[in-house]
């Protein structure tokens, strides 16, 4: 089983789960998060006043698949949240050693 976890623009959320859901992915997690990377943030104007906003808010997307499924999952993540712009995201895959479903205890893919 693999995590995959993939930080994308807020206002791509929908493409992105509309193109899992083609491929067959049935769950996900999604938490609001913040953060910077190259860009290391932007400045608003409110008012009349500038300011500078460190912290840009992005969108964090958690799948817990089995190992064969996780390169399709990169790809279709990649293909629904590119803009070509910067701040377009990241996904990372992390190797999950065990998964229980806590209504059924059921284990490893079962779980999922």
């Amino acid at each position: 089983m693999q995590l995959v976890t993939a930080i994308i623009k807020p206002h791509m959320l929908d493409q992105v789960k509309d193109a899992l859901k083609g491929v067959g992915i049935q769950g996900l997690t999604v938490s609001e998060v913040k953060g910077f990377g190259r860009q290391g943030g932007h400045t608003e104007t409110y008012r009349g006043t500038e300011y500078s906003i460190d912290f840009v808010p992005k969108i964090k997307v958690e799948i817990l698949i089995d190992a064969d499924l996780a390169d399709k999952v990169v790809d279709t993540i990649t293909s629904a949240a590119q803009s070509g712009k910067i701040g377009d995201g990241k996904i990372w895959v992390t190797d999950v050693g065990r998964a229980v479903r806590i209504r059924t205890g059921e284990e490893g893919i079962d779980a999922i």
